[in-house]
């Protein structure tokens, strides 16, 4: 069975296939994911790795927990099932609100002099 884990402290200059190959010391791998910023487009330095057995996951964790890659030591453990978000489904858009010039003014209006 296939077992998940959290991989931090990543250097931004990991991508993922330098993930899948920095964890294919420890056994198969089914994938490697790092997590990149959507507004930016740069890695917020952690991501996930799939092994496809739990003693080379195991090994993972009890062998990669803290060892260094490219400068910085990388925190490695099992992945926890990802928390439901509050407030329900995500909706894409903008908020409401008033337009300029509302009952309030605060924005430009093009009615003219009050």
């Amino acid at each position: 069975m296939a077992k998940k884990l959290y991989v931090g402290n990543l250097p931004y200059s990991i991508d993922d296939e330098a993930l899948h190959q920095h964890f294919a010391q420890f056994g198969a791998v089914d994938s490697a994911k790092v997590i990149m910023d959507r507004e930016t487009g740069r890695s917020k330095g952690f991501g996930f790795v799939e092994m496809a057995e739990d003693s080379a996951a195991d090994q993972a964790i009890e062998k990669g927990n803290g060892i260094e890659l490219n400068g910085r030591a990388i925190n490695v453990s099992e992945a926890r099932p990802q928390a439901p978000r509050e407030g329900g489904p995500r909706r894409g858009g903008f908020g409401g609100g008033r337009g300029a010039g509302g009952p309030r003014g605060g924005g430009f209006s093009n009615r003219g002099p009050r």
